[in-house]
């Protein structure tokens, strides 16, 4: 009898208990949120943004005696590490040792990768390695 009562009592709360359906509302108007809400959203999003955009940074177009002064630089430049290249080097080409261009100290040395060029600016002590394929 204890346990058709305790039966009965649980059928009551289970008939007469409500539910409610969970819905998902996006805050995001471009998500189907509430459109009232996008200039808060993009003020928030403007407070937080530590990037100024810099106005000054656009492309310029050079004139005619910057661009001549620029290519006869490089070719200066160019004509410059040739020499150097061929006073070091000869007509051989790289060949392994050590050398210094100013304050560029230059190792080259064969490897199982094939022949290694590592670079060391002395001054600032930065360093840089190239790896030169070859047959081994």
């Amino acid at each position: 009898m204890r346990t058709l009562l305790l039966m009965a009592l649980l059928l009551g709360v289970f008939i007469n208990s409500n539910a409610q359906d969970l819905v998902y509302k996006p805050k995001n108007p471009a998500f189907g949120g509430d459109t009232f809400n996008y200039q808060w959203l993009l003020s928030s999003a403007e407070s937080q943004n530590d990037f100024k955009e810099d106005t000054k940074t656009g492309f310029e177009q050079k004139t005619e005696l910057e661009r001549f002064k620029e290519n006869l630089n490089n070719q200066l430049l160019n004509k410059i590490s040739n020499s150097l290249f061929e006073n070091q080097f000869g007509d051989k080409g790289i060949a392994e040792g050590s050398y210094v261009f100013g304050s560029l100290a230059v190792d080259i040395y064969p490897s199982n990768l094939g022949l290694v060029v590592d670079i060391l600016d002395t001054d600032t002590g930065e360093q840089t390695q190239i790896f030169i394929p070859g047959n081994n």
